[in-house]
């Protein structure tokens, strides 16, 4: 993502009106910074929360590096793909609130989005075990908040 041809082609987004899903995994959210940096302009969401390794309750360097890219503005996060990182056969739902509440405070509500990651989550759990994940966890926030986190962000962010 630091590789001048790269740069280049993100560097044309804007002009277009596109934005910009960042799929990466947990050792690469690090440089995450450093790419964003370059382009205060452009719309980024990070896709699957940098897919942390739940199956292994890895927290502490993730959230860290999770804090620091959310404090650019033009940064999104998208909470998908979280049951394809657990234990695909033994996953509890309270597997995923420490990765949620780490994404819902670094964040807040109004730059976060929900995705299933279906078909992939398949392998890990059905469509409505993985809404179910996140509805158990967003009741307690208001109608609002809700509607935002379920269809409103991802309205905004991708100008739709």
């Amino acid at each position: 993502m630091l590789r001048p041809a790269f740069l280049n082609g993100i560097s044309l987004l804007k002009k277009y009106g596109y934005t910009y899903d960042i799929l990466i995994l947990p050792d690469q959210l690090k440089y995450t910074a450093e790419f964003v940096i370059q382009f205060p302009d452009q719309r980024f969401v990070i896709d699957h929360i940098a897919k942390p390794n739940i199956k292994q309750q890895e927290l502490k360097d993730w959230e860290k590096d999770i804090k620091a890219i959310a404090a650019f503005e033009n940064v999104y996060c998208k909470v998908s793909g979280m049951v394809t990182e657990a234990d695909w056969e033994h996953w509890q739902p309270a597997d995923f609130n420490n990765y949620l509440e780490v994404v819902t405070n670094s964040f807040g509500t109004n730059r976060l989005m929900y995705g299933s990651d279906w078909p992939v989550c398949k392998v890990a759990a059905d469509y409505g075990q993985v809404v179910n994940i996140v509805k158990d966890y967003f009741s307690a926030f208001g109608q609002t908040e809700q509607q935002a986190f379920f269809g409103g962000n991802a309205t905004e962010f991708y100008n739709i």
